[in-house]
C-alpha cells in the first residue's frame, strides 16, 4: 500500500512539474503562418507592421470606417490567426465600422513568442497605431474575444476609449484554469494570470459583456463575476443556448451593433440593416 501511494504521489508530482514547465503550450495555440487578408478572403484590408516597445514586429489588419462610424480595435483569442476571424470582420466592415486587428507576437507572421506581458505590449502598440492613423479616443471601441478580452480590459483601464466590448470573457486566467484543471494547484503555478478582475475597476467607459450560457470553454459564471466588478454603465447580453464566442451570431450582433452605435453617437444611414 505504501509503495502504491508513493508511486501515485510521484506520478502526480511529475504531472505538476510538467504542467508548470509546459503551461504556455496549454495556453497559446498560434497559427504562425502569415496569411494575407486577400488570401483569407477579405479584400480592401491594409496589412500593417507595428513595432512594440520591446523590439518585436507584429502584423495588423486595418480597414477605415465609413464617415461617422467608429473604429473597432480588436484583440483575438488564444488560437489560430486573424484569418480565422474573417467572417466576423466582414460583419464589422459591412456595418460601416473601421477595423484594426492585431496579430499577437508568435501569431500570423508576427515575431516573438506569446506571454501575458508580451500580448499587453502588443495591445499598447495597436492602441498607439490607432492614434497614429488619426483616430481620436472617443472613436475607438476596444473589443476582445476570450483571451483577448483581458488585453482589451487592461487597455481600457489604462487609456481613453469610447466603449469596451467583451465576447466570452473570464474574470482571470487563474479562475479559468482552476475550473478546467481543478486537480492541479493552478493558482500557484500559473505565470500568465490575465487578471481582468483587477483591471476592470479602472475602466470608466460603457462596458458590454456578451456570453453564451452553454459556453463549455469559459463558463458564464466567470463572465458574470467580471461583470459584477465593472463600473456603471454596463450591460450583460446573455445569449441563451450560445456556446463560446457568440457576438457575431445572427440573433446577437444586431443588438451589439445597436449598443455600439448608441455609445458612439453613430448615425446609421436610413434603410440600412
Amino acid at each position: 500500500m505504501k509503495l502504491q501511494l508513493s508511486l501515485l504521489v510521484a506520478i502526480y508530482a511529475l504531472v505538476v512539474v510538467g504542467a508548470a514547465v509546459f503551461q504556455r503550450r496549454f495556453t497559446y495555440f498560434p497559427d504562425r503562418r502569415l496569411i494575407h487578408p486577400a488570401d483569407a478572403g477579405m479584400s480592401g484590408v491594409e496589412e500593417l507592421r507595428l513595432a512594440t516597445d520591446d523590439g518585436e514586429t507584429i502584423v495588423a489588419w486595418h480597414v477605415p470606417p465609413r464617415e461617422g462610424r467608429p473604429l473597432i480595435l480588436y484583440f483575438h483569442g488564444n488560437g489560430g490567426s486573424l484569418a480565422d476571424r474573417v467572417p466576423r470582420f466582414r460583419i464589422f466592415v459591412a456595418s460601416g465600422y473601421g477595423l484594426l486587428a492585431v496579430s499577437y507576437r508568435g501569431y500570423g507572421g508576427s515575431s516573438g513568442s506569446p506571454t501575458e506581458t508580451g500580448l499587453v505590449r502588443d495591445g499598447e502598440a495597436a492602441y498607439r497605431e490607432a492614434h497614429t492613423l488619426g483616430y481620436e479616443s472617443d472613436r475607438i471601441v476596444l473589443m476582445g474575444e476570450s483571451l483577448g478580452t483581458a488585453i482589451a480590459t487592461i487597455l481600457a483601464g489604462a487609456h481613453d476609449s469610447a466603449a469596451l466590448v467583451l465576447d466570452s470573457p473570464f474574470s482571470s486566467a487563474v479562475d479559468l484554469a482552476a475550473t478546467h484543471y481543478w486537480m492541479l494547484p493552478t493558482r500557484w503555478l500559473l505565470r500568465d494570470r490575465y487578471r481582468s478582475d483587477l483591471a476592470i475597476g479602472d475602466v470608466h467607459v460603457p462596458v458590454l459583456v456578451v456570453h453564451g450560457d452553454k459556453d463549455d470553454i469559459v463558463p458564464i459564471i466567470l463572465a458574470r463575476r467580471l461583470f459584477d466588478l465593472a463600473n456603471e454603465p454596463k450591460t450583460f447580453l446573455w445569449v441563451a443556448g450560445g456556446g463560446h464566442l457568440v457576438l457575431d451570431s445572427p440573433d446577437t450582433f444586431p443588438r451589439v451593433r445597436e449598443w455600439i452605435d448608441a455609445r458612439t453617437n453613430a448615425k446609421r444611414p436610413r434603410g440600412h440593416e
